[in-house]
């Protein structure tokens, strides 16, 4: 399965009443989804779209949605972050990260991590990382290519990371999805 077309799914989402760009969506999806499996279209919609989510945004956002279920399984090992495309300068495809970790954790956070003492060290100092990630910041005195490189190292780190947090996270999202088929209640991501 491809990953989604980042400059189509963005050109289709300006106008919107989206409260955050794409890479923050997407970041926000992904958090949620290594939290809790029974993160559902809905919720994510109602959190890009507090106000209601515009039809034309509709269709590229399910895109997303079941792209992103589907790439973050166990052994897929697909899992992409949506930003913007190599042609972007590197400060902006920075921010871009940023704000995708920003809005990772986010989604992360959305849903209660019980036992969290209980995982593994390295999950929490993902986690720092993502955080500090959240602040990035491109040196522009720097040449090019070491900006350059130094930004696709963060993309795959963060990118291993959080495939690494979804599988690490698996016992949660199940006892998580137990509790509300349990509840009966629809689960909210904020």
């Amino acid at each position: 399965m491809s990953a989604p077309d980042f400059r189509e799914i963005e050109r289709q989402l300006a106008g919107t009443r989206a409260i955050t760009d794409l890479p923050e969506a997407h970041g926000t999806l992904a958090g949620a989804l290594c939290s809790s499996s029974a993160v559902t279209l809905q919720d994510w919609l109602r959190e890009v779209f507090p106000e209601g989510v515009a039809g034309a945004a509709e269709t590229p956002m399910l895109t997303v949605y079941e792209w992103t279920r589907h790439v973050l399984d166990p052994g897929q090992l697909e899992f992409q972050l949506l930003l913007p495309d190599d042609e972007e300068p590197v400060a902006i495809r920075a921010a871009a990260l940023g704000q995708w970790c920003q809005g990772f954790l986010y989604g992360l956070g959305s849903n209660p991590i019980p036992d969290i003492d209980q995982l593994p060290e390295q999950v929490g100092e993902i986690v720092r990382d993502l955080t500090a990630m959240t602040r990035i910041n491109v040196d522009e005195a720097e040449p090019l290519e070491n900006n350059e490189q130094a930004y696709s190292e963060l993309v795959e780190f963060v990118r291993i990371g959080v495939q690494l947090l979804h599988d690490e996270l698996a016992g949660v999202r199940e006892a998580t999805a137990a509790g509300s088929d349990a509840d009966d209640k629809p689960p909210s991501i904020h």
